[in-house]
């Protein structure tokens, strides 16, 4: 299993970034397998740390990783191909809530993790939860570990409280939200080093604190009674 990735993937990335077209693909597939393949055996090696810390329910970097194929479908820029990698891990169980995302791009190496598109019913649920004790969100995110790894809570957010709480809310600023991300920057010299792996996986399990809070909000009532 591959400890580290190879300087290579950066090559190949910005070669694509600069050939993004079928015909010098399917020139250099060779390349892309090749590239394709230290990601999944990096994805696997994070994926088998992780689970020493956490409940991962991705079973291998094969699933984990994405296809470098794009979806044009509705989308003006017809470029065949992605010019990054990426993965994803989700938690396992209705208890454990939350995914881990990692990307790798030329000058744009992040991990990230939260919930990027919420279903209306845990979106409500989730305001609920921070309107009747904001204490307990505002106590991590303002926590000095999260500053120093993540900086801030990130998504996107509405213009005005959401309809159902009071527009003075002291935890008006929370409410708006419609995502909960969090993530931070790798640079690529350290992703490239024999430190890599730890940095991510690091990075990683600085998330706990706020995955394990929605999750605990996530599958219990306002009255801290299980929902399952």
């Amino acid at each position: 299993m591959q400890q580290q990735l190879p300087k290579s993937i950066f090559t190949f990335l910005k070669d694509i970034k600069k050939h993004n077209n079928r015909n010098w693909f399917n020139a250099n597939k060779d390349t892309y397998i090749e590239q394709q393949a230290a990601v999944v055996n990096f994805a696997d090696a994070v994926i088998a740390q992780m689970n020493r810390y956490d409940k991962i329910e991705t079973p291998s970097g094969k699933k984990a990783v994405f296809r470098i194929y794009r979806d044009v479908r509705f989308s003006k820029d017809k470029s065949p191909y992605k010019t990054h990698f990426g993965m994803h891990m989700s938690r396992a169980t209705k208890l454990l809530r939350g995914g881990y995302y990692f990307h790798i791009e030329p000058g744009k190496c992040f991990v990230g993790g939260g919930f990027w598109n919420p279903e209306p019913d845990d979106l409500k649920h989730i305001r609920e939860q921070i309107a009747t004790e904001p204490k307990r969100l505002r106590k991590i995110i303002d926590s000095k570990d999260f500053k120093k790894n993540f900086g801030k809570l990130d998504g996107e957010k509405l213009v005005n409280v959401p309809r159902g709480f009071e527009k003075d809310h002291p935890a008006a600023d929370l409410l708006k939200y419609k995502q909960f991300l969090i993530g931070r920057d790798i640079p690529e010299k350290i992703l490239l080093s024999k430190k890599g792996l730890d940095e991510v996986v690091k990075s990683f399990r600085a998330m706990r604190p706020f995955f394990d809070y929605m999750s605990d909000i996530l599958t219990t009532n306002t009255n801290g009674e299980s929902l399952y």
